[in-house]
């Protein structure tokens, strides 16, 4: 079996960790939740979304 060799150098994608990051606190809020599901707003309050005035979410 022929693995190659590591470079040294680590590739990140950013926007996948921080997808990752909020799934994961969307399971902490859901294993601490007492209810069958969790509301609409307690998952954008977890997932830090903002309503504005207009009614358009703002993260």
């Amino acid at each position: 079996m022929w693995v190659a060799p590591s470079s040294g150098t680590a590739v990140q994608d950013h926007v996948a960790l921080a997808e990752i990051e909020l799934c994961g606190d969307l399971m902490i809020a859901a294993s601490a939740s007492r209810e069958e599901r969790l509301s609409p707003d307690l998952i954008d309050e977890v997932l830090r979304v903002h309503v504005l005035p207009d009614g358009e979410p703002y993260v």
